[in-house]
């Protein structure tokens, strides 16, 4: 059984730890944080499910005016664990990745991190050979994660050479202020970085992107041109069938409610899922076009919960549990229910 520890449980680091509880073959020892935010209140009033270990600079007086329990400090939690999962604000993983160096465990990053803290920029599917072993492996975020499956799932099918993006992109999650009350939408630079990173992964294909902020909190939305390779016609039914096949991608129609991003959020609230989410990225198949020998496509991220998977499948392979993308991603699926509404 694999012991993990999570650093930070904010949006992100819940949802892991949420998933590493799910893992039959892996024991989550405990989660780690700075303050007695929300979360970690949250986490009291449901009875500690997890155990709370305090990072250094934790006002310990905080913790215990509120009855909130600790089992110890960050080292306490670094020396039980096999591997840690750090969901930090970006930079201070970058930080933590000394302490982790020198407690001698692997680690895995999320998307906020730079890459330069890892040895891999890593996904499930895409590129999951390369992460067998490496000490330090960082996720892509949440909208490169998404838009790689859908990319990965035709190329591995059919061939891809080129792809062309649009990314309408949520401003902040929900409960966030920081960004402050808008009415407008923001052009970022081109190209994206999703686009580049989706390169960096898929060394193969072409990829560049357009990205627009809106004033929305629940969920990205993807458009996709893509181009086969040596010039194959991907048709609208030779994609729908790839799609259909992937136990991370939801085929959905507009037809049946499915209208947009809320209605994703909406849904995963109505199967009872925590906090409404979803593992799995959305995909409308009446969204799927031909456009001459190019195939158009749109998808949904669910930004808060979509990488937890690719996390899953990172442990697995930074710690060898299988030896490749097929079985990694199988097992991941199998724990976290992905597929199961086929």
């Amino acid at each position: 059984m694999v012991k993990v520890g999570v650093a930070g449980y904010g949006v992100i680091g819940q949802r892991l730890a949420d998933g590493v509880a799910l893992q039959k073959d892996m024991e989550l020892v405990g989660v780690a944080d700075l303050a007695p935010t929300l979360s970690i209140r949250a986490l009291k009033e449901r009875g500690m499910p997890y155990d709370l270990y305090l990072v250094d600079g934790a006002d310990k007086a905080k913790f215990d005016a509120l009855g909130i329990p600790y089992k110890g400090s960050f080292q306490d939690l670094m020396g039980k664990v096999d591997i840690m999962l750090d969901s930090s604000p970006g930079g201070v993983g970058a930080r933590n990745k000394e302490l982790y160096a020198k407690a001698g465990i692997p680690a895995v990053f999320q998307g906020g991190e730079k890459n330069s803290v890892a040895d891999v920029f890593f996904h499930g599917y895409a590129n999951y050979e390369k992460g067998l072993g490496a000490k330090y492996l960082k996720l892509t975020s949440c909208n490169t994660t998404g838009l790689i499956r859908s990319v990965d799932c035709l190329d591995r099918k059919y061939g891809v050479e080129r792809v062309a993006i649009t990314i309408i992109r949520r401003v902040a999650d929900p409960g966030d202020y920081h960004r402050g009350l808008t009415n407008a939408l923001q052009m970022d630079k081109a190209p994206s970085h999703q686009a580049v990173d989706l390169m960096t992964i898929m060394p193969h294909v072409e990829a560049t992107g357009i990205l627009v902020h809106t004033p929305v909190t629940h969920g990205h939305i993807i458009t996709v041109v893509a181009h086969g390779k040596n010039g194959r016609k991907i048709t609208r039914d030779m994609a729908l069938e790839a799609f259909k096949g992937h136990d991370r991608i939801r085929v959905v129609r507009i037809e049946d409610g499915f209208l947009g991003n809320a209605s994703f959020f909406r849904y995963a609230r109505d199967l009872g899922n925590p906090r409404g989410d979803m593992y799995e990225i959305g995909l409308w198949e009446d969204g799927i076009v031909e456009s001459g020998d190019d195939i158009m496509y749109a998808i949904n991220i669910p930004q808060e919960s979509v990488t937890i998977p690719e996390t899953m499948d990172a442990v697995r392979a930074s710690l060898k549990m299988q030896g490749d993308s097929a079985s990694a991603t199988a097992e991941t699926n199998k724990y976290l229910g992905l597929g199961r509404w086929k």
